[in-house]
């Protein structure tokens, strides 16, 4: 397979993700700023998920861009992590329901755990697909140490939320703050290197 059939797909995932977050949102019956005081807790939670997905997606693109070689394993591995990132507008639209309450501030928290490690995998896959290419190992090295503090905190944010469910939700916009920042690395190594 060609990896721009594969980058295609994964947007066009990626992009029919965010339109499920948006119209899971529930105009207001009256078109007042009142009567919209009780939909912040949606617009916080729909803001947060779309940074996230938007993250993966700009990661997603860098990391398909550093090898030119589409396997099985990493067609199967991308599969997974697209599957992680759909289930993120069930997670937020439970979240935003309940006014982030215990448990669904812990699934939303789990499915970020679960996606992070998703993408890991993902990274991992490409560099074993890549082993001959010291340029690609190189290049992922760095982006490797992100993806596993993101699975640490993601972990504390679990844990934190049997306590305090506004903990986790710092964490989170740490963790998307964090990782909104461009890797220059792999920018640099992109260019530097011609794995574009």
């Amino acid at each position: 397979m060609q990896r721009g059939r594969l980058e295609a797909f994964s947007d066009g995932v990626i992009a029919i993700i965010i339109t499920i977050m948006v119209l899971s949102m529930q105009t207001p019956q009256e078109w007042t700023f009142l009567a919209l005081k009780p939909l912040f807790p949606v617009f916080l939670s729909y803001v947060l998920s779309f940074v996230y997905v938007w993250i993966y997606w700009l990661n997603h693109h860098h990391l398909l861009h550093t090898t030119q070689k589409i396997t099985t394993p990493i067609i199967i591995a991308n599969i997974n992590l697209l599957f992680r990132l759909s289930i993120i507008p069930f997670s937020t639209a439970r979240m935003w329901e309940t006014k982030f309450a215990r448990d669904p501030m812990i699934t939303y928290a789990v499915v970020l755990q679960m996606t992070a490690i998703s993408y890991y995998i993902l990274q991992s896959t490409i560099i074993s697909y890549n082993s001959q290419n010291q340029k690609i190992i190189d290049t992922l090295k760095h982006h490797n140490k992100k993806s596993a503090i993101s699975v640490i905190a993601y972990t504390i944010a679990i844990v934190a939320a049997l306590f305090n469910p506004i903990i986790p939700s710092i964490i989170f916009l740490i963790v998307a703050i964090s990782r909104s920042i461009p890797d220059e690395y792999i920018e640099k190594h992109l260019h530097e290197n011609d794995l574009k």
